[in-house]
């Protein structure tokens, strides 16, 4: 039984240390802004929305800012776009939408 539990300890203690090690967003606090991805067609006017996402690439990670500027005229299109960038952009968690500008 004593064996079982010190293995268990070992465990848990190994998955914590695993959970705890710092992380490049753990070290800065403050959300990152990403680059502003491009939109597939560019107008010579302007057009369109500003989206600013707060994604995750882990479930227990912090919120980081990424921008993306749609052309589509639609908030809830451009809203949609951005969340497609986000994924391809290798940001699987999307939390929540912070500010939806016009251009």
């Amino acid at each position: 039984m004593e064996t079982q539990l010190s293995d268990f300890e070992q465990n848990m203690r190994r998955e914590l240390d695993a959970f705890m090690k710092p992380t490049k967003t753990s070290e800065n606090p403050a959300p990152e802004i990403k680059p502003t991805a491009k939109p597939d067609s560019s107008a010579a006017y302007k057009t369109g929305h500003i989206v600013k996402l707060a994604v995750r690439t882990k479930q227990l990670e912090m919120d980081t800012v990424f921008e993306y500027v749609s052309s589509s005229i639609s908030k809830l299109e451009a809203r949609m776009e951005a969340e497609r960038a986000a994924k391809k952009a290798g940001y699987p968690i999307i939390g929540y939408v912070i500010d939806t500008q016009r251009l």
